[in-house]
Order: structure tokens, then sequence, then C-alpha cells
């Protein structure tokens, strides 16, 4: 199979004009089959914002066209596990129902292993109801949230795709949430998303999926201890509602989420090896979508098949700081994303359409461990703590968010009225001088990256744009430290995805997820290819 990259198409091109690109770019319309592989926006040129093809064809003596430009031979997408000999003695264990644990899962149940899938939180259709109402009237329930439940933080974040790695198993990930449910654009698009209103029928179908296969889902039920012999995993402590009981197990995927801090200090109080690790916080961004559109796509804002544009900005203060957006939303709402009493968060989310009037973005500034509180692993969470206690005071102490003008913020003055740009989150914010709950190198950080990123996207700093407190949860501030075979320092215990520390959204906890399982998989004598 060949494919063929940098097909350059105008905005309103149909598939079969692309055909006929494709037609002259070979000089034959001889071709057995063509299939897109990536489709992507190209706007560096806002006179001439253009689609962006790269496509597989089925073509007779391939190898004819292999010195032409674009042109590349590639192998049709296999990902296989050969089913084994299921001589366990116990069945494996995922801790938490992420993207990590959801695919985890996934594998171990192909492999013919019977995983069972522990979850603190409830089923997403359960747990959705529980976040609504949180969002309506304040009143957080600790184990069902944003955070926690099926499906973990990324089942309300809009579902976006996009990530760093490089990694074949991404493809298996996309596969598997098109087969889902997810729209089979993700396939293709170089900056897939799912959107919230679709995650949760994807990964209740996935669910139902790993349970088909032999998989087992205990809701509301929380890991609380392990118990090792000779550094070696047996068995595992959990809880549901009031009653304990003891698991075997000889394997257990640890895929908390980041919010986990209770597991987090379990496990610190019983030896884990883990360690403090670098990440950031700060606040969200909301500006009016159209104005976003404008800024990204010039004359061509409105053309329909363009979307809601994004962005991705960074920038270093004087302070030798880094300052970024993440987890941008566009056409989005900025959410109440808390999974304790008394502490504040925020997040992002958008649904499919992303068709709402405002674009928000976690705008951060890096953390180091020389930030933290305390020089222990545990310091990060409770530096975040002291921002999210600090937050909750200062939205008025009923989960409402303290929410700032940008020229307001860059002028140290207290918001009392918003003007063009209307805050998002639910349930309510309360008009506030941010730097009252930001630490002194996070405040001013933010200060002068805005007007720095206005350089890059002119209005970014607009007066009337929203800065809503605080975002804390980006990533996680702990990593188990694992060894080549992913065993912490208890063998058969595989710290997994974000909250352990080696993901940085859904698709890198859902490969990482993957990843855990194969080793479980191999080291019971089965080769994944």
């Amino acid at each position: 199979m060949l494919r063929i990259s940098n097909i350059f198409m105008n905005l309103n091109s149909t598939e079969e004009d692309l055909k006929n690109k494709i037609f002259k770019i070979l000089k034959t319309n001889k071709i057995n089959s063509i299939s897109i592989f990536k489709k992507s926006i190209d706007a560096r040129n806002k006179s001439n914002v253009r689609f962006v093809f790269s496509v597989d064809i089925d073509i007779d003596n391939e190898e004819k066209y292999l010195k032409w430009k674009n042109i590349t031979s590639v192998k049709k997408y296999s990902y296989n596990i050969i089913r084994p000999i299921n001589n366990l003695k116990n069945r494996p264990v995922v801790i938490g129902a992420g993207p990590a644990g959801l695919f985890a899962g996934l594998i171990l149940a192909q492999a013919g292993l019977n995983p069972i899938i522990i979850e603190r939180g409830k089923s997403v259709e359960e747990r959705k109801k529980d976040i609504d109402e949180f969002w309506t009237t304040g009143k957080l329930l600790n184990n069902s949230n944003i955070q926690f439940g099926e499906g973990g933080a990324g089942a309300f974040s809009d579902g976006k795709l996009t990530t760093g790695i490089t990694d074949n198993r991404i493809r298996k990930v996309l596969l598997e949430l098109v087969e889902s449910g997810a729209p089979s654009e993700i396939l293709i698009l170089a900056k897939p998303h799912i959107g919230t209103d679709n995650l949760k029928i994807v990964i209740k179908n996935l669910r139902e999926k790993i349970i088909s296969l032999g998989g087992e889902f205990r809701f509301e039920t929380r890991f609380i201890n392990f118990n090792a012999k000779n550094n070696k995993l047996y068995s595992i402590n959990l809880q549901n509602k009031n009653k304990e009981y003891v698991l075997y197990t000889e394997y257990l995927v640890l895929s908390i989420g980041h919010s986990a801090r209770d597991t987090f200090e379990m496990l610190y109080k019983n030896n884990i090896n883990m360690e403090a690790k670098a990440f950031s916080m700060g606040v969200r961004i909301e500006h009016k979508q159209e104005f976003i559109n404008k800024q990204q796509y010039g004359d061509f804002y409105n053309n329909k098949n363009l979307g809601a544009a994004e962005y991705k900005l960074n920038t270093k203060t004087s302070n030798g700081r880094g300052v970024y957006t993440f987890c941008m939303c566009p056409g989005g709402l900025v959410v109440a994303s808390a999974s304790e009493q008394g502490r504040l968060v925020t997040n992002g989310m958008s649904y499919y359409k992303r068709d709402s009037e405002n674009a928000n973005s976690a705008l951060l500034v890096s953390v180091g461990i020389n930030d933290f509180i305390d020089s222990t692993p545990l310091g990060g969470v409770k530096l975040q703590r002291k921002l999210e206690e600090d937050a909750f005071i200062l939205g008025g102490e009923s989960f409402k968010a303290p929410a700032q003008l940008v020229g307001d913020f860059l002028n140290d003055k207290v918001t009392t009225n918003f003007g063009s740009v209307i805050p998002t989150y639910k349930p309510g914010v309360t008009g506030a001088n941010l730097k009252y709950c930001l630490p002194n190198f996070i405040y001013e950080s933010l200060k002068e990256a805005i007007l720095k990123l206005d350089k890059i996207i002119p209005g970014f700093a607009n007066y009337d744009s929203v800065l809503t407190g605080v975002e804390s949860r980006s990533s996680s501030p702990i990593r188990i430290i694992r060894d080549f075979n992913f065993n912490s320092n208890i063998l058969g215990i595989l710290p997994c995805g974000e909250g352990a520390g080696y993901a940085g959204g859904i698709m890198s906890a859902a490969v990482d997820g993957i990843k855990c399982a194969e080793k479980i998989i191999n080291s019971v004598g089965v080769s994944v290819e």
C-alpha cells in the first residue's frame, strides 16, 4: 500500500475533487482503492486556509511510484493478541476505570484473562446525574464527580485525542473507540475529539464489550490496601460502602487518577516507591469563540467546514517559568471539577458540536518540586490543596468560582461586573481578585505571559476576557516508580497512566494501559504483536 502526503485542497472541495487530484498526481485513474489516512487544516496563510490530506492507495506496480515526491510505502495496520491457556491462579485486577484502566481491562479481556476492574465511582450513566446535580446545586459527592467515576476525568473534558506521543497502539485505541460508537472521523482528523456528550455512550459500550469478553466491573468500590510476601503481591483490600473484603490476585494494574490523593497517601505509607513530579497550575481563560475563529482563520472564519478554531500557545517569563495553554476547549464550558469538600477546582469541556458561545483553555504555569510545600513525594498534593482551599474561600465557600476580567487582573482590580464575555462556569462565579488564591510566582507569571501571548493572538489580553480559578489538576504531582517490566518495588503492582505519572491525556493514558496489559500477558507466556 502507498501513502501520498501533503495533498492540499480548498475548504469546499468534495471527495470527488480529492479523487481527481490523486488521479492527476499519479497520472492514472487505475487505482484499486483510496482511503483517507489523515486530514488537517493549514491556516498558516490566513488568506488561503486549506485542508491537507494524506491518503492510502492500493495500486498495481507500487514500486514505480516510490521515488515520487510525498509517496511512501506503508503496511496495513494490525494488532493481534494470541490468547493463552489461562493458567493464572487468580484473575488480574485493574484499579480505576479511566482511559488507562479501561484499555488495560480491554486488552486483558481480549487475551482471555478475565480482569476485574475496580472503580471507586459510579458507572458513567449514574455519574453524570451526580455531576449535573453538583453543577446545579453545588452538592458534591466525594466519589462521584468530574474526577472519580467510570471514564475518569477525561470523560468530561471534550474527549480530545491529540497527543505528543508516537506509538502504533494509538491506532488500536482509535479503532476500539470507533467500534464503541465514537465518530469515525477520529480515525483521520489530525486533532480528533469525541465530545463529552458522545463519550458517555462510548464508555458504556467499552464496558459492555469488556464484560462480554469475561471481564467484570465493581463500581463504588475503593482500593484501600494491598498485601505482599517477599515483595510479591498476593491480595488487595477493597471497600464497598461499609463492607471490607479481600481479593486475591498476583497482578494489579494501578491506573488511579491524578486526584486519588487518599490512595497516594496509602501507598506512600506502605512504602511503595514514589517521587514528587513537576506539573503545572493556573486558571481557565475564556474568550468569545467567534473572536478565536477570526484570529485563527482570517476571512475564512465563518466557513462551516472548518468548525470551531483551536489554539495552542506557550511562552517563557522573565522569572524562567514556562506558561502555556492546555486542554483548549473550542465552543466549550468551564466546569466545576472538585473532588474534595472545601476545595475548588476548574476544568474545561466541550460537546461534540463545539457550538457554545465561548472558547476556554487552561492557562498554566510550570511548578517545580522546589515550589512544593515540603520535600516529601506528597508535597505537590499539599500545594494543590492550598490553592484549592484559597479558591473555595475566595469564591464564597459554596463552590462558586472566583473569576476576574483579564483587564482587572492586569490592573490589580477586583472584578465587580462582567462584560462581553459571560463566564460559563457552573454553579456560578464570584467577581474577585485572583491574586488572593494564587501563589505570587503563578500570579506574576500569568500577568507577564498574558501580555506576551497577546502578541501571538492579538486580543488574547482583551479586557473583557475572563479568568476563572483555579486549574490545579493538569497532571499528577507524583510519579510511582516502575521498572522495565512496569512493576513497582512490589512485584505484580504495575503503576499505570496519568495518576501514576506516565501519561498526560486520554490517548497517552489509554496507550499506557495497553502496555501494562501486554506486560501481564507476556509474563504468562503470550506474545502481543
